[in-house]
């Protein structure tokens, strides 16, 4: 992507001084995003994604696989993850410690990540490196090694990561409370990495039917972007992945894990969750019922949650935080879309001499009116902006693009859908999103929890 075309950009929106002229520049912008990919489909249903960069001698190389937390059941919560720790452990023609070895010693970086919806690895490497680097990828795709001792270690990893991010983390401990508290009884009901104790009792067998069952061309998704050729490329792709078998009744068990009465919300709302953690001042969440990704209202939700709390110009901060008498020391407001659901929240943390109960009376009145009172054309419009910006920021790498374009292709089945996505943040307007913040907040359909040590501990 071109930085003069950034530049130019953030000069037009960021300096219109009416807003018909902003409207103008936002929608002759939004024509001007087009990433040119090259798409092929194997015949064992392996998806791939190539957009060609030659700046740098360099390149993006992105796994994305349709299996995260949601396909987990009660006992073996954690295993998508813990999965994702083990693939980088060695494969069959790519022994143990082959895999960092070889993109250390080339000046490479390797990562991965695991959510409730996917999982995803990548790597950036220099170009010479590739076709030895396609080899590797459809190595651990066509076997995982799972060595005992290895095995082992990385699930000690895994609880310590498990006891970082949320055990010893207020922060984190309050998260997952939420995710518990809303999504009760349903696949996002928990962490990413799982109970401990399903972790603890997970054996290798088990992660090897979970292996074999997720890990297959057919659900997998590959996106290179850098110095290389499309057509070269695919020929390497479809040589090292070709003959990896595709899957047997992936599709119809994914369908039924997929199914809307899973998902259902069985949340109480007009509940009070207090926790006992090492917060010296209280810090809360204030979630409500969301939207699914794609859906309509998801949309206006994003724009509403940046409305409200992204940002020190954000309605909540400036009211809560930089207004004449302050209340809290930070706010966020966040709009969380999942595959089969969604949580709308507000969380943040009071200064010292607020009190709670008092906060969350005047909180849950302030967010009602908030509908009224803080959505406007103007707030509508710069929030537009902010979002096409962010759009183009995220093309300024070989690794941006190919997370960008990977993401939609995972979740759309259609890499290009930002296209789409663009044209929904603009039809959006303040009429429709103050109508959907009625529908959100209306209601008083809310669950308030807060973590702090002078909670008692152990009661909710």
């Amino acid at each position: 992507m071109n930085k003069t075309i950034i530049l130019l950009l953030l000069v037009s929106l960021l300096g219109c001084s009416g807003m018909s002229k902003q409207e103008d520049q936002l929608t002759h912008s939004t024509s001007d995003l087009k990433i040119d990919v090259k798409k092929y489909t194997l015949s064992n249903g392996l998806r791939l994604l190539v957009v060609e960069n030659p700046q740098l001698p360099i390149y993006s190389y992105y796994t994305f696989f349709d299996v995260g937390g949601r396909y987990e059941s009660k006992g073996t919560t954690g295993a998508t993850h813990f999965l994702e720790h083990m693939m980088f452990k060695g494969a069959k023609k790519y022994g143990p410690h082959k895999f960092d070895t070889f993109i250390e010693s080339n000046g490479g970086s390797t990562n991965a990540y695991t959510t409730f919806d996917s999982t995803v690895y990548y790597e950036n490497l220099p170009s010479h490196t590739l076709e030895t680097m396609i080899d590797m990828e459809a190595d651990r795709l066509s076997y995982v090694l799972l060595e005992p001792k290895a095995f082992e270690k990385e699930r000690a990893v895994v609880l310590e990561e498990r006891k970082y991010r949320y055990e010893n983390s207020p922060k984190g401990q309050l998260f997952l409370a939420m995710m518990q508290s809303v999504f009760k009884g349903t696949p996002y009901g928990g962490s990413v990495i799982g109970d401990a104790q399903d972790v603890k009792n997970l054996q290798i067998p088990e992660m090897r039917k979970f292996f074999d069952q997720f890990y297959t061309p057919d659900n997998a998704i590959v996106v290179i972007v850098g110095d290389v050729k499309a057509d070269e490329v695919y020929k390497m792709v479809k040589d090292k992945y070709g003959d990896l078998k595709a899957s047997n009744g992936l599709a119809e068990f994914k369908k039924k894990m997929d199914s809307e009465e899973r998902y259902s919300h069985r949340a109480r709302y007009k509940q009070e969750v207090k926790l006992y953690g090492k917060s010296p001042i209280p810090i809360f969440t204030i979630a409500y019922k969301g939207k699914k990704i794609g859906e309509k209202d998801a949309y206006v939700m994003d724009i509403l949650s940046s409305i409200f709390g992204d940002g020190s110009s954000s309605y909540f901060y400036q009211k809560y935080v930089r207004g004449k008498k302050p209340i809290l020391s930070r706010i966020n407001v966040a709009n969380y879309t999942l595959r089969n659901n969604g949580v709308f929240f507000f969380t943040g943390e009071l200064l010292p001499n607020t009190n709670l109960t008092k906060f969350k009376r005047k909180a849950l009145k302030d967010i009602r009116r908030s509908c009224d009172d803080a959505i406007t054309d103007r707030t509508v419009q710069k929030t537009k902006n902010q979002y096409l910006i962010s759009y183009y920021s995220q093309l300024q790498s070989n690794s941006g693009i190919a997370s960008f374009v990977g993401l939609r292709e995972n979740f759309y089945n259609d890499y290009s859908f930002y296209e789409k996505e663009l044209e929904i943040y603009q039809s959006i307007t303040a009429e429709q999103v103050k109508e959907v913040c009625h529908q959100l907040f209306d209601d008083n359909e809310y669950i308030f929890l807060s973590v702090w040590d002078k909670h008692k501990a152990g009661k909710k």
